[in-house]
């Protein structure tokens, strides 16, 4: 492991960031003073703590060389622990909302789910740019959904279907930009699309059947499955355009919106300030994103670019699961708002990625953006 003579942070991306963190802290700060029904200050106060270690981690990682991640040797040493983590998890894991993604370590708990999302991505960029001139053949499809397949599956035992659907959008969104053949992924999905109708008309049983139709839509269930995504809807829709004033939530501080802090952060936000505050909490989003894509897109390799586009990935990801569950467009699955939501491991986890963004960064070159459009989208 070297470290980087020369600092070179992305401060545009950096102070980006801030607006968010700081839009979970002000929902938080709200909706707990002195409302015991919403935790009182106990998750701002931890969450500020979480913030400061993160942005430490933040600098820290900028100012490390990683092409030393870059030796297959490595990778595969860190993506076997990571296996070996889950699996331990169905043994030793605290259960948490029904799901044992927790290690218990006394002072505070740990969610190991999410350093192994970074882990995927560093796996997948390593697989990918290794194999950037054969990748359109289809073992690589297989080979690399086996890795992503291997810790979705483990996660899907907790059961954490929010981490394993996060981990497959991942594997997605980079192998559609690592230059497979589109005609051979479309096979894939068809042989599953099969697999999933067999399942559906001769395996599955009824109750089982149930349960999936209320995954997917729990609105059929609104007093059972349903009640939080119905609550979550509520407050959202009750923000209207300027929303009802820091602290005015009634959904939130009355107790009806659980996990008003972490899952269901983003319908606490827009119940108090509406419209208005949503699209700027997008505009921030967006900001980050292109940030990150933009300096994906100067690595020194494929690695470093592969890397970029699955961190940019991750957060698009938990953005869109998060955001379309308080809203009622997808099913309830646990998955957090990063930089928003209360959580220490995964904020830690976002903030090393971007750290790790910025220590590539400093051995980075410009390329030019057709250069970039032929060589991970196909020529025109």
């Amino acid at each position: 492991m070297k470290i980087a003579r020369n600092l070179k942070i992305d401060w545009i991306l950096f102070f980006a960031t801030l607006p968010i963190v700081f839009s979970g802290l002000i929902t938080m700060r709200a909706l707990g003073a002195g409302n015991p029904l919403a935790g009182g200050d106990y998750f701002f106060s931890r969450q500020i703590i979480w913030v400061v270690v993160s942005f430490g981690i933040f600098f820290i990682f900028s100012f490390i060389d990683w092409r030393f991640l870059r030796k297959g040797e490595i990778l595969l040493l860190l993506f076997f622990a990571s296996v070996f983590v889950l699996a331990s998890l169905l043994i030793f894991g605290k259960a948490v909302r029904g799901a044992s993604s927790w290690f218990d370590l006394y002072f505070f708990s740990i969610e190991p789910i999410d350093p192994i999302k970074l882990v995927v991505i560093l796996v997948l960029a390593k697989y990918f740019s290794r194999r950037h001139i054969e990748i359109a053949h289809i073992r690589h499809i297989i080979i690399s959904g086996i890795y992503v397949a291997i810790p979705a599956f483990l996660c899907f035992l907790q059961p954490d279907f929010g981490s394993a659907l996060i981990i497959s959008i991942i594997w997605l969104g980079m192998i559609m930009v690592s230059g497979v053949s589109k005609k051979h992924l479309l096979l894939v999905f068809i042989l599953v699309a099969i697999l999933f109708s067999v399942s559906w008309f001769f395996v599955l049983e009824p109750y089982q059947k149930a349960r999936v139709v209320t995954f997917f839509n729990p609105l059929k269930d609104a007093r059972g499955a349903g009640y939080n995504a119905l609550q979550s809807m509520i407050a959202v829709g009750s923000g209207q355009i300027f929303g009802k004033g820091i602290g005015y939530g009634s959904q939130s501080r009355l107790g009806f919106l659980p996990e008003h802090e972490t899952d269901f952060i983003f319908a606490s936000f827009a119940e108090e300030w509406g419209l208005v505050g949503v699209f700027f909490i997008f505009l921030f989003y967006g900001i980050v994103v292109w940030r990150i894509l933009r300096n994906a897109f100067m690595g020194e390799s494929n690695f470093e670019v592969l890397f970029g586009i699955g961190l940019a990935i991750l957060i698009m990801a938990h953005f869109i699961v998060n955001v379309g569950m308080n809203i009622g467009l997808m099913p309830i699955t646990g998955v957090n708002l990063s930089f928003m939501s209360y959580g220490g491991t995964h904020m830690l986890v976002v903030y090393a990625g971007l750290g790790m963004l910025m220590g590539m960064r400093r051995y980075s070159h410009h390329v030019h953006r057709d250069d970039i459009g032929a060589e991970f989208l196909g020529p025109k």
